[in-house]
């Protein structure tokens, strides 16, 4: 079998240990699939890559002229050498054609993208079952793998963190690779060789502006802040977010919180429901989080989750006066916590 799993993938990467035949990346993560193939061409053909030596094709190219593919793999390098083809978005239509230039040993190495191919597809079950062939599959990122590239991205441009950074930008990135690179990349250009990075640089280069504005907005409420408030609604207001979306999410917010407010009624600790709740709590948000346990009871996060339902109808029955009609229920929930 040569099928690579974990740490074998990256070791193959590193330093392939075959010099013709067929190498499939494949998995859901398109941009760690685009990124594995791209190292793996830069490894055979050079980097940059050498255009006599190269050629890239794809999959539609192939079906629109099914002999091109095997025109380019039996037509030796002008200059010697070996040939090195990749192939993009490669369905099991070219499982076929890849075994009979394998067969014949073309002295070519295959670079072959695909899709999240099951054990049963033709493309995969050719390249785990013959020895001149690898197949490297390409699964989101984990937490492990995401702080691995943080560290590395920035140690190699030499830029320093703010403490307890690297964590939160994790959180942040999601688990899509070309997404990650990407945003990684943006902060390495703001940062400059050699810089720093702080909280609000990541947040202002890289969060979600709404889903920041809408979080402070409940944060504020449920603290009793009404001069957070007032400025949360503010920068609210200026991302674009609606009073409708303002209104169900503190709901949701709030319907949590007797969640987990029930459970620490029932015996639990605080610090566990904050460690197992999902989704996952952001390490910033967690004091936030534990004052508003300690400030709401059931009853009083029952008499928010009405009032919020009420204005939430009203709203939508006077669509001109939503906003202020949010506002104020918003507004009363701060005030009832304030005197908490």
């Amino acid at each position: 079998m040569t099928a690579l799993k974990g740490r074998d993938i990256e070791k193959f990467l590193s330093r392939p240990d075959i010099a013709a035949g067929l190498v499939l990346v494949y998995g859901p993560d398109t941009g760690l699939v685009s990124e594995n193939a791209a190292r793996l061409v830069r490894h055979f053909a050079g980097d940059p890559p050498d255009p006599e030596s190269l050629s890239q094709l794809h999959m539609s190219e192939i079906e629109a002229d099914p002999q091109r593919l095997g025109i380019l793999a039996r037509s030796p390098s002008l200059f010697g050498g070996q040939t090195t083809i990749r192939i993009r978005a490669a369905t099991n239509k070219l499982a076929p054609t890849l075994v009979e230039l394998l067969d014949e040993g073309a002295q070519s190495l295959f670079i072959v993208e695909g899709a999240d191919l099951k054990p049963s597809d033709a493309l995969r079950k050719q390249a785990e079952a013959r020895k001149d062939s690898r197949a490297l599959p390409c699964y989101a990122d984990t937490g492990q793998t995401i702080d691995t590239l943080i560290r590395e991205t920035f140690a190699q441009a030499g830029i320093s963190l703010e403490a307890d950074l690297a964590p939160m930008l994790r959180d942040m990135l999601g688990n899509d690779r070309q997404v990650t690179r990407s945003e990684l990349q943006k902060l390495v250009l703001y940062a400059g060789e050699g810089g720093s990075l702080t909280r609000e640089d990541v947040m202002r280069l890289c969060g979600d502006n709404a889903a920041l504005a809408i979080d402070a907005v409940v944060d504020s409420i449920a603290t009793g802040h009404a001069r957070r408030f007032d400025e949360a609604m503010t920068r609210a207001a200026s991302s674009g977010t609606d009073a409708q979306r303002l209104l169900i999410v503190s709901m949701q917010h709030f319907s949590r919180l007797r969640v987990m407010r029930a459970e620490i009624d029932a015996g639990a600790s605080v610090e566990q429901i904050l460690t197992r709740t999902t989704p996952r709590i952001h390490f910033s948000r967690k004091s936030s989080f534990e004052q508003q346990l300690r400030l709401w009871n059931d009853d009083g996060l029952a008499a928010a989750c009405n009032r919020l339902a009420s204005a939430i109808l009203d709203s939508r029955k006077s669509g001109p006066l939503a906003p202020a009609i949010g506002r104020q229920a918003l507004l009363a929930i701060c005030m009832a916590a304030a005197r908490r």
